[in-house]
This record gives structure tokens, sequence and C-alpha cells, in this order.
């Protein structure tokens, strides 16, 4: 799947005292996107939780702020998978200003599938075409 776009409109109580988004909004509208690439994909995260006892941690997590987001202002999520396979996945983001395109920030997670256990586990099979897994990049991975 090519990326998927989420909108949100900075509200008052996620900026700082300049008028600025603070720097760890742009973590959670990253989450925002993630999800609605989910649901894009036809699948809730929440299902994989409950049905198949699957988790997805975050590992990782980057954030290149370029120019700041202020109150009011609507900004485009752009989520795209830069990497999957049976045991982790990686998001990219690109935050854009729906005014006039400028980027806001850049970024990435990354989230290994866990048990309910919370030890490292594999996606169920049922999700890897959807998701863009191949199941032979794990190996290929390693060598």
């Amino acid at each position: 799947m090519q990326s998927v776009e989420a909108r949100v409109r900075v509200r008052y109580a996620e900026t700082d005292q300049m008028g600025v988004v603070y720097h760890a909004n742009y973590l959670v509208w990253m989450e925002v996107g993630r999800v609605e690439y989910w649901r894009a994909a036809g699948l809730r995260y929440r299902d994989m939780e409950k049905e198949d006892g699957v988790l997805l941690v975050v590992a990782e997590a980057n954030c290149r702020y370029r120019s700041p987001a202020v109150y009011d202002e609507e900004v485009i999520i752009r989520t795209t998978i830069g990497e999957a396979n049976p045991r982790m996945m990686r998001f990219d983001y690109e935050l854009l200003s729906a005014d006039d395109g400028r980027k806001i920030a850049t970024g990435y997670t990354k989230h290994i599938f866990c048990g309910r256990d919370k030890k490292p586990a594999k996606c169920p099979e049922k999700y890897h075409a959807t998701l863009g897994i191949n199941p032979t990049s794990e190996s290929q991975s390693k060598q």
C-alpha cells in the first residue's frame, strides 16, 4: 500500500508559551498516522491485540523537526511502511502544513511484535500480505 494521510488541527493545549507545538505531540500525531494506516489497510490494531494476542511494541522513535507547527494550523500526517518482516515493522512519517505544504517534521517508529506476555513473537501470517510483510525478509535481514 502507498502512503496514507491523516489530518490533525493543532489545539491550543498542544502548544508551548511561544505558541509552537510542544515536541512530544509530534509522536502522538505519528500514532494517529499509524492507526489510520491500519484502518486504511482494512485492519484494526485493537482486533489484532484482542483476537490474536499480538502487541506492536514501540522499540525506537525518531523525529526530525524542520519547521514549527502553530496553534490552529492543520497538519497532514503522511504514513508509510518503511520496513516490515514477521518480527518488526518500521513506519515512516512526513508531517506537512496543509496550508502551504511546508515540511514540519519527518520521523519513524520501529515496532516489535510481542505476545501478551510482552516477549517477542511473530506477526500472524494472516496479516502479512496486507502489511507488506515478506516472510523471507526476516532471514535475509539476518545475513
